[in-house]
Order: structure tokens, then C-alpha cells, then sequence
């Protein structure tokens, strides 16, 4: 196995031992603060990158957490230092019930005070839900896209569904919800051309653009490192139009962030693939169906159904898995090693 430079500490590591109290803190030294949730596997787009555009295995809706259940894990993730979550998909927005799952978790209180509550959307819904989700407590928003152009969009989603793509981040950049982040996937043939014009998009929104590189997380297992925009394929490009000047203390976020011409514009990077952030990070995830991970490149995953669905609610289990989960992680995702193994699931089933 290559020998991977993370830049991390070893106290847990020197403990010795899996921690049964305190913060969520892994055997590298890592403390875990951000709990990503999927609350569906179903989306309104079939994006290239993500998954077929028919023949979609969706889980069986007696296997997607409740509300309730959701709130139980959080209760429990909230009291072992997480103040953070994420809320993804699939499309989060295509789940009746996400307002109250936020009002819910916005409600949550932990040691270090009230949490924040993030969404990972593709924003064909925002214009109708956005004044609820407010309402309701969200705090950050991060919308999907991908190109600017019709055709284009069409091509990479097989949805013709860009107009009210556009309309949700217009309806995002009117609101409160700073900061505003716009995601895209670098593909090389498929917008590698457009990434000086979604900056530019972003800026007029105030938002800030962050480009991704593209993962080894298609349903497909089609996955190709050469058709990989790269970090620095995407900052060189970037380069050609403005001074990018890096922002310091990154601390466990996921994006690189450069100051554009001195700012206050940013553009981020994240690059998973050839600059990865595993010594950093601070994320555990949970699925639709209950299963912890990691890592979203794992394939062990930690199933807190029996805990949730018990004869009675097991919260010291519930705990207990989130402490095993962290504890197991491994220092990286082990991309560039010849005996890696994409995950089963694919981006959708996992959560963003």
C-alpha cells in the first residue's frame, strides 16, 4: 500500500483503547463534529456520475428511517460532540417530511450549544420549499450544477430541469443563508469549458463556486481516472482569468478555498482524488437505511436498525456503534492503491 502523507496526530492512537465517553475521536487523533444524513436514495435527477437512468434498485420505503428514528441517532450524535449536519441524498427535498426533520434538528442542543443544520440539494424544488426550510431552522444551503447550458444539463441529468435549477439558486441567493455554495463536478468533454463561466454565475449570486473532482462513486462502476478534471487542471484554467490566493486554516473542511483578485469573491476545490483531506476530517455518515460509514469511500458499514427498532430504543447502542464506527476508520480512503474497491452502493444510496 502507498505510503500517504496525512498530517495527523496520534494521541487517540496512543490511548490505546476505543473511547466510550467524551468526543467521537478516532485512533488517529481525528474528533468527529459532522454527521452527514441521507434521508433518501431517490432523486428527481439520473445525473451520469450518479446513477442509470432506468433500472434504479430504490430501497424499500420500510427500510428508510423515519423522522423519529433520524432524530434518535442525532439525540445520540448531539450528546458525543456532533454540531453539525448535513442533509443529502439522493434529493433531499423529495422526502414529505424534511421541514420537520430540520425544525427538529435545528431544536437539537449539545455541549458546545445549539447545532448547525446544512442541505446538499439539487434545487428543483427551492422556490416552493425554501421560506419553510428557513423557517425551520436551516442555516447553509449547497446547490448542484453542473453547466449553464440547456442542452448540456439535459445530456448530464437525462432531466430537462435547468430552468428551475437556476430559478432555486436565484430563490437561495435572495434568501438569508450565507454562505451559499455551488457545486459542480469538473468532467473532462462534459463542462470542463465552463468553469471560468460558473464562477462567474456564482459571483453574481454572492455564492461561491466549488468544483469537484469527479469520484469513483458511479452506480455504474464506469469510473475513469483519465476523464478526471484535476485539481490543478481545474486551478490552471481558473488561473487564465483570475489571481487565485489561497485561504488559510482549512481545518476539516472538504474545499480548498481561493481568494479570487484579493476577494471577497472565493472559488473552492475539492479534490479528492489527487489531494485528499483524510488527515483532516471530521464526517461520519448515515444512509436512508440506517447503515454508519465512515468514510465515503468504505465498504463496512455499521447498522444501527437493531438499535432503533427494537422492543425499546437502545440509545447506549446506538452510542456504542457511532464510538465503533469512528474508531475503525482507516487514516485514508486508500484510492490510488491497486487492491482499492469502489463501494457497492453508489452516490445516491450513500448520500452526498
Amino acid at each position: 500500500m502507498p505510503t500517504v502523507n496525512l498530517n495527523i496526530t496520534t494521541k487517540a492512537h496512543r490511548a490505546g483503547s476505543e473511547s466510550s465517553d467524551g468526543a467521537l475521536v478516532d485512533r488517529f487523533g481525528r474528533v468527529h463534529r459532522d454527521l452527514r444524513i441521507s434521508l433518501t436514495d431517490r432523486c428527481s435527477l439520473r445525473c451520469t456520475y450518479c446513477m442509470p437512468e432506468q433500472g434504479n434498485d430504490w430501497l424499500a420505503k420500510s427500510s428508510v428511517l423515519t423522522a423519529d428514528e433520524i432524530i434518535q441517532v442525532a439525540t445520540v450524535a448531539v450528546a458525543a460532540g456532533i454540531s453539525t449536519f448535513r442533509l443529502t441524498g439522493g434529493e433531499p427535498l423529495l422526502r414529505t417530511d424534511v421541514v420537520d426533520v430540520v425544525r427538529r434538528l435545528a431544536q437539537l442542543r449539545g455541549p458546545s450549544g445549539a447545532v448547525d443544520v446544512a442541505m446538499t440539494t439539487n434545487g428543483i424544488r427551492l422556490v416552493n420549499m425554501l421560506p419553510d426550510l428557513v423557517d425551520a431552522g436551516l442555516t447553509r444551503l449547497n446547490v448542484s450544477i453542473d453547466t449553464l447550458d440547456r442542452q448540456r444539463f439535459h445530456e448530464l441529468t437525462r432531466r430537462d430541469r435547468l430552468d428551475d435549477v437556476r430559478a432555486g439558486i436565484a430563490a437561495a441567493a435572495r434568501s438569508d443563508l450565507r454562505p451559499l455554495k455551488l457545486n459542480a463536478v469538473a468532467m473532462r468533454g462534459g463542462n470542463d469549458d465552463e468553469l471560468i463561466d460558473l464562477v462567474d454565475f456564482a459571483v453574481a449570486h454572492d455564492a461561491e463556486m466549488r468544483f469537484i473532482e469527479q469520484m469513483p462513486l458511479d452506480a455504474n462502476h464506469l469510473w475513469n481516472r483519465q476523464e478526471m478534471v484535476t485539481r490543478d487542471e481545474i486551478l490552471n484554467t481558473l488561473s487564465t482569468r483570475w489571481h487565485l490566493e489561497a485561504v488559510p486554516m482549512r481545518g476539516g473542511a472538504p474545499a480548498e478555498r481561493f481568494l479570487i483578485d484579493g476577494g471577497p469573491a472565493t472559488v473552492g476545490v475539492i479534490a479528492s482524488v489527487t489531494a485528499p483531506f483524510c488527515g483532516d476530517c471530521d464526517r461520519l455518515r448515515l444512509t436512508a437505511d440506517g447503515q454508519l460509514l465512515n468514510c465515503l469511500f468504505s465498504n463496512a458499514e455499521y447498522d444501527l436498525t437493531a438499535a432503533l427498532r427494537g422492543a425499546e430504543l437502545d440509545s447506549a447502542g446506538i452510542e456504542k456503534m457511532l464510538r465503533q464506527c469512528v474508531w475503525s476508520k482507516l487514516p485514508g480512503h486508500a484510492i490510488d492503491d491497486p487492491t482499492f474497491l469502489q463501494p457497492t452502493r453508489g452516490m445516491n444510496a450513500i448520500g452526498g
